[in-house]
């Protein structure tokens, strides 16, 4: 591409686009009403990472951050705040953020700044309690690994993976016991629930991305049985259970190698 625009065009086109002789959706738009655009292209920015599509990754970035500027667009018409406001913010918190980089503090490792990250955030929002600071508005399993993280780096945890594969069985069982009782099952599913989270997160493993391969592996594994029964002449929805397992590993064995996309 030639012609390189600056943020400052970016902007300039959005003031435009909001403007009396603008876009008759985007003038109608406001901030509720474009939060979930900006939900979904947060989630086919981590598509585009997750699939190493680069090209995609680039044109999803630009997506995400007409977003910010959409709503900073909105809070300036109104008087709040403009994009100048928002880079003013976020370069002042990330240099409030690093001392160890800045302002000649030591912080040799990456625990230690994160450590040192909550302690700053603490101090700038005068706060006594820490997981509040995370937002319910996660999905379940980001937000459920996120508070266990924060509640790890303030010193709450398990000691290791071992404590917490022992947790999980110690819930399996009570799952179990509360449907053969006839318990409070939901309850019982989402301490298992929580607790597989806790494992992913000592194991170094992202709980939401896990489920999401796990997901598209079922759903192109089923795809292959449908597609399978249709090429025999065969009515996928009239198999016995039996037909449809021997699909299932047959998907199994055709595609164990395959590298999942999330």
């Amino acid at each position: 591409m030639d012609k390189r625009y600056k943020f400052d065009k970016l902007v300039e086109i959005m003031s435009i686009l909001r403007g009396p002789d603008g876009c008759p959706w985007d003038r109608d738009q406001t901030h509720k009403s474009i939060a979930p655009h900006l939900i979904e292209e947060s989630y086919e920015v981590l598509d585009a990472i997750e699939r190493e599509d680069f090209e995609h990754l680039k044109e999803e970035l630009g997506d995400l951050l007409l977003q910010v500027v959409f709503h900073a667009q909105m809070a300036s018409e109104n008087g709040r705040f403009d994009i100048n406001d928002v880079i003013d913010g976020i370069v002042e918190k990330l240099e409030r953020r690093h001392p160890h980089v800045f302002a000649g503090e030591f912080a040799p490792t990456s625990k230690e700044v994160l450590k040192n990250w909550e302690r700053i955030k603490k101090e700038e929002k005068k706060k006594s309690l820490h997981l509040p600071g995370v937002s319910s508005a996660f999905p379940a399993l980001i937000y459920a690994s996120k508070l266990q993280a924060r509640a790890s780096r303030m010193g709450f945890d398990w000691r290791g993976v071992e404590d917490v594969v022992e947790k999980f069985d110690e819930e399996i069982e009570e799952l179990r016991d509360a449907y053969c009782k006839k318990g409070n099952v939901e309850e019982e599913i989402g301490d298992t629930l929580f607790t597989v989270v806790n494992m992913a997160r000592h194991l170094g493993v992202d709980s939401e991305v896990a489920l999401k391969k796990a997901i598209n592996k079922f759903q192109e594994r089923f795809e292959f049985m449908e597609k399978e029964a249709e090429k025999r002449g065969l009515c996928f929805d009239n198999l016995s259970l039996e037909e449809k397992d021997k699909l299932w590993e047959e998907a199994k064995r055709m595609m164990p190698a395959r590298r999942w996309r999330g």
